[in-house]
C-alpha cells in the first residue's frame, strides 16, 4: 500500500491546488479530483509523480460514488481526505430556480457525504477529514443563502460523524476561508471592477488585505498531520479579522 495518502477534492485551481501543491513537496501522495481532465493533467504535469489524478464531477453522483473503488484499485490507503470542492452563485430568494438549488447543494453537500461514504474502506485508522466550509456559517451576507444553507448543511455533519466514525480512528474537523482570492469570484460572474472593490474593502481588516490560498493552506495541513490528533469537531476561522 502507498503510505501517507491524502485526497484533495476540487485541487486544479484555489485552495485545493496550493494544497495539493504544498503536500507533494513534503512528499506525500496526494490524489486529487476535478471535473476538467484537462486541468488535472496539467496539475499532475505541474506537481509530479507525487500526484494521482481522478476525474470526478460532483453534481454526477455516480462519479462521487464511484471514487472509493477507483482508490482502492489504485492500492492506496488514505491517511487524509480534504473536502474542498464547491461551488458559489449569488441568489435572491425570489428568483432562485431548482436548478440552482440543486446544483448547490449537490455539490457542497450531497457529493461529500456521498464521498464519504463511499472512502470509508480506504481510509486509515487513525484518519483526518477536513471540511472547507466558510465564514458564511457565522456572518450572514446578502445573496448567499444557497452557499450559506450548503456550508451550514456540511458543517452539520462534523459533529454526528466524529460520534459514528470515532471506532474506525477517523476525526472530522474544518475551516472556515474568509473573503479569499481565487476563482471562485470570477465563476459567480465577478466583474473585475467589483473585484477590485472587493480587496479595497479588505484593506479596513485587520490583515489589511484580501487573503490567497497560501494563508489558508497551514490551517489544513495542521488538522491533516498527527499533532490536531485531538482535535475533534474543531472548526478553524481564518478570515484575517473580518468578523471581528
Amino acid at each position: 500500500m502507498k503510505s501517507n495518502a491524502i485526497l484533495v477534492t476540487g485541487a486544479t485551481s484555489g485552495i485545493g491546488l496550493e494544497l495539493a501543491r504544498k503536500l507533494a513537496s513534503e512528499g506525500y501522495h496526494v490524489v486529487i479530483t476535478g471535473r476538467n481532465k484537462v486541468k488535472l493533467d496539467d496539475v499532475a504535469t505541474r506537481l509530479g509523480a507525487n500526484i494521482t489524478t481522478l476525474l470526478c464531477d460532483n453534481e454526477n453522483h455516480h462519479d462521487v460514488q464511484a471514487i472509493g473503488k477507483e482508490i482502492q484499485a489504485l492500492n492506496i490507503k488514505l491517511d487524509g481526505v480534504v473536502f474542498n470542492a464547491g461551488v458559489y452563485f449569488p441568489n435572491e430568494l425570489g428568483t432562485t430556480s431548482l436548478e440552482e438549488f440543486e446544483l448547490t447543494l449537490n455539490t457542497n453537500f450531497k457529493a461529500p457525504f456521498f464521498m464519504l461514504q463511499s472512502l470509508l474502506p480506504v481510509m486509515n485508522n487513525p484518519a483526518s477529514v477536513v471540511m472547507v466550509s466558510s465564514l458564511v456559517v457565522e456572518k450572514a451576507f446578502v445573496n448567499s443563502s444557497l452557499y450559506t444553507s450548503s456550508k451550514m448543511a456540511l458543517e452539520g455533519l462534523v459533529g454526528v460523524l466524529n460520534l459514528e466514525l470515532a471506532e474506525r480512528g477517523i476525526r472530522i474537523n474544518s475551516v472556515r476561508p474568509g473573503v479569499t482570492a481565487t476563482d471562485i469570484q470570477e465563476k459567480a460572474g465577478m466583474s473585475q471592477e467589483a473585484f477590485n472593490g472587493l480587496k479595497l474593502a479588505m484593506k479596513e481588516t485587520p490583515a489589511g488585505r484580501i487573503l490567497t490560498p497560501k494563508d489558508i493552506v497551514p490551517a489544513i495541513e495542521f488538522l491533516l498531520s498527527e499533532s490536531s490528533i485531538g482535535l475533534r469537531g474543531a472548526a478553524f476561522d481564518i478570515d484575517g479579522g473580518f468578523s471581528l
